[in-house]
């Protein structure tokens, strides 16, 4: 057994031990080799590390990753860990408000509540990677924003004495048109990561998407299900196509029900907010071993956990992957009428197609300009009419979705369900797995809500002639949204250097 005094003397570049889960590793030889960077490491060094770590990598990661031995023996649990001069000032720097001075839970009336609460107690560096958007961040405030250019058309002297909100994504029946969409490092805002959000989804009844670059694994994620409970999964496509064929084949055996393939990322965009941080902390050079010259090492959490993503995915990548799964693909990305026709028409070597789009454009995270999931959508709708493929794809959308009313217009324009990220993250940061059932409860409210004065009972009579979408696509709009802005945390500049 090591203790934490003796780990503690392992503390610098030439010796570096650190213990996470209980185990205490000799990382000296792998700091070159970490893709996020040796500095990173050398931060947790002599320290048991197995916050840092569970924040960005599943637990059994590192079991898979370092030669057997790496590992010097287990961290004895009896031994007291050593102070380190700057813990004290890290922990005062960690937040801007203590948990025990947040509204309570019962307060909370609406998804813009829990963002509100999540910019004042998170930490920076989580804040900053859930909370970015590309570049100047216009498609990131243009998401919601866009819902304001909708009108609804309301009915009125209907019997809405009875609601029904629930309906089927392909094939999986469920309370509400809306899912948990795939969302990366959930541990950044409550210690069991992307297993709260597993949770909630099983109480309440609606299908969470399971992201590939989680914080838990895939295992983690699948066991915290309830009974009958059903999940998609998120595919990146490695560069590797037999670590891709594994992972796909575990998710079908795992009892996953769809696979969702991300289309619209063969690199990342620059999320500055999250590039910005990492620089100033200057925590990590991320992507870029020690001694190289000539580099940009600002690039952020996003870049330490992406750096297997193929950029040379394509179309026949697709056509591959109906021939080595029975499972539904869904392509997620779509972002014009053409690559959801194209979708529609794809045929792989075994007949099979493809099942489903989202349309999506990454949250607002990749291309900065680019249109918001709702002004996308009714082209896609006419598209795949013209060529006479409607009903041929199931279609999503996500992407600024805030209220009730977003997800009822968006049901109107043609989506079949509705993908929610961003907002599941900060109830989960902010209050956990109670605070996402509040949040899919305050939906769901919204939704009964908007419908009843709509003069609609069931899903299926949410058509086009109950909104008035003639102004979508001027991008002007005309009343602001005054919780959109009280949350909103505008681009910085780069900052002068302390003089003291």
């Amino acid at each position: 057994m090591i203790t934490h005094q003796e780990l503690a003397t392992h503390a610098n570049a030439a010796d570096c031990w650190v213990a996470i889960h209980g185990g205490v590793y000799n990382l000296t030889t792998f700091l070159r080799e970490h893709p996020g960077g040796s500095k990173i490491i050398l931060k947790e060094a002599g320290t048991d590390a197995t916050e840092a770590y569970a924040a960005y990598h599943p637990k059994d990661l590192i079991g898979t990753i370092l030669p057997p031995g790496c590992r010097v023996g287990s961290l004895d649990p009896a031994s007291k860990p050593v102070p380190r001069p700057d813990a004290a000032q890290a922990q005062k720097g960690a937040t801007a408000t203590g948990a025990s001075e947040k509204p309570a839970l019962s307060q909370i009336l609406n998804s813009y509540d829990f963002e509100a609460i999540a910019k004042q107690t998170m930490k920076p560096e989580a804040w900053a990677y859930y909370s970015s958007g590309a570049e100047d961040e216009i498609t990131l405030r243009e998401n919601h924003l866009a819902f304001h250019r909708i009108a609804l058309k309301p009915r009125v002297l209907v019997n809405v004495s009875k609601i029904n909100t629930s309906t089927t994504l392909l094939g999986s029946r469920t309370r509400m048109p809306i899912y948990i969409t795939a969302c990366a490092l959930g541990k950044l805002g409550h210690p069991e990561g992307e297993a709260v959000l597993t949770r909630a989804a099983g109480t309440r009844g609606v299908i969470q998407m399971m992201p590939t670059l989680a914080s838990c694994s895939m295992d983690e994620m699948l066991d915290a299900r309830i009974p009958g409970q059903d999940a998609w999964y998120q595919l990146y496509v490695n560069a590797d196509r037999n670590v891709t064929r594994g992972v796909i084949e575990k998710a079908e055996r795992r009892g996953c029900k769809a696979l969702v393939v991300t289309v619209d990322a063969p690199q990342l965009g620059r999320r500055e907010k999250d590039m910005r941080l990492k620089y100033e902390d200057d925590v990590s050079d991320i992507m870029v071993k020690q001694g190289d010259s000539g580099v940009n090492r600002k690039q952020g959490a996003a870049r330490a956990i992406s750096s297997f993503i193929d950029p040379s995915l394509c179309w026949q990548d697709i056509e591959w992957m109906t021939s080595i799964t029975s499972l539904p693909i869904v392509l997620k990305g779509i972002q014009t009428g053409a690559d959801a026709v194209k979708s529609a028409q794809l045929v792989g070597p075994t007949g099979r197609g493809v099942s489903g789009i989202v349309v999506s454009n990454h949250g607002g995270r990749q291309l900065d300009t680019c249109r918001s999931g709702i002004e996308i959508l009714p082209e896609v709708v006419r598209d795949l009419e013209r060529a006479g493929l409607k009903g041929k794809l199931e279609i999503y959308v996500d992407g600024g979705f805030r209220r009730g009313s977003d997800v009822v217009k968006a049901i109107a324009l043609g989506a079949k369900g509705i993908g929610i990220g961003r907002p599941s993250l900060y109830a989960m940061s902010t209050y956990g797995q109670a605070g996402v059932e509040k949040l899919l409860d305050i939906l769901e409210e919204e939704m009964i809500m908007v419908m009843g004065l709509l003069g609609v009972t069931d899903l299926s009579q949410i058509t086009p002639d109950l909104v008035d979408a003639t102004h979508l696509v001027s991008r002007m709009t005309l009343v602001p949204d005054m919780l959109q802005r009280l949350t909103y945390e505008p681009l910085a500049t780069a900052a002068f250097k302390s003089k003291l």
